[in-house]
């Protein structure tokens, strides 16, 4: 089975679209959607449309973003910049995207069920709290032992691509820096990170996604550039903080 994972969108289309016609060629059976689909970025309608378009079936998890924008929650403890951007969405998001937005389901969710436990799930913050931040190892030890029997989950929210590995002596973990690939172990756990296509926070400005092979355990991480400008311009011309627009250029 070849997944593609993919998170944090953030109604960045120029990004999406991006990604989508550069992995057209290539097979998937499945595509896993981390949530954030919508907030910050100013094509929240475009993105909304096109996540008919990823390939194979899609498995989907509802993002903190994504709950405030359908009126889920009110976006307290979001900071001035994120709500006057969900307010912005919300706005001017259709209603059928409105609905879709309500419609999707918490984390974490089961894709792949072993024989010895859960081969496969995804989750937008964390398995045990779908608005938890896991940014460090200390983050992802409750993580691990809230689905103790997860060989392989992937998470969002972070906005970085990041790694943790549950082994014997305890947990390591790292982030993941351009391309890359490794072999998932049957003998290990982990809680993998693909990134962020609309909103990158690891300084590097590229769209991340990732690409995992089920068959052969191999878990792939990418890089891609997309038209950063475009996508700026329309956070300006949507009268939307300058800021916004700004970070796209440095990835933060």
């Amino acid at each position: 089975m070849r997944y593609l994972i993919v998170s944090d969108i953030h109604g960045n289309w120029d990004a999406m679209r991006t990604v989508l016609r550069r992995i057209k060629r290539k097979r998937f059976d499945r595509t896993l959607l981390l949530g954030d689909l919508v907030g910050y970025g100013a094509a929240p309608n475009q993105v909304m449309d096109e996540i008919r378009s990823l390939p194979g079936e899609l498995f989907m998890v509802r993002g903190n973003h994504d709950k405030v924008v359908a009126g889920l929650e009110s976006g307290e403890g979001f900071n001035e910049i994120a709500l006057l951007s969900a307010e912005w969405t919300a706005q001017r998001l259709t209603e059928r995207h409105r609905e879709e937005l309500r419609a999707l389901p918490t984390g974490p969710m089961i894709i792949e069920q072993g024989t010895e436990g859960v081969d496969l799930a995804i989750c937008h913050g964390s398995p045990d709290d779908e608005d938890h931040y896991l940014f460090a190892e200390q983050d992802a030890w409750p993580a691990f032992h809230a689905e103790p029997h997860a060989h392989l989950t992937f998470f969002g929210h972070t906005h970085l691509p990041s790694l943790f590995i549950l082994h014997q002596g305890g947990v390591r973990g790292m982030l993941l820096r351009g391309d890359g690939r490794i072999h998932v172990s049957d003998r290990l756990r982990y809680l993998v990170n693909p990134g962020s296509i609309g909103q990158p926070r690891d300084r590097d400005p590229r769209a991340s996604f990732m690409i995992y092979d089920s068959d052969r355990r191999v878990l792939s991480w990418r890089r891609i550039d997309y038209p950063i400008e475009r996508a700026r311009r329309r956070i300006l011309e949507a009268g939307l903080p300058a800021a916004l627009a700004d970070r796209l250029n440095y990835g933060v």
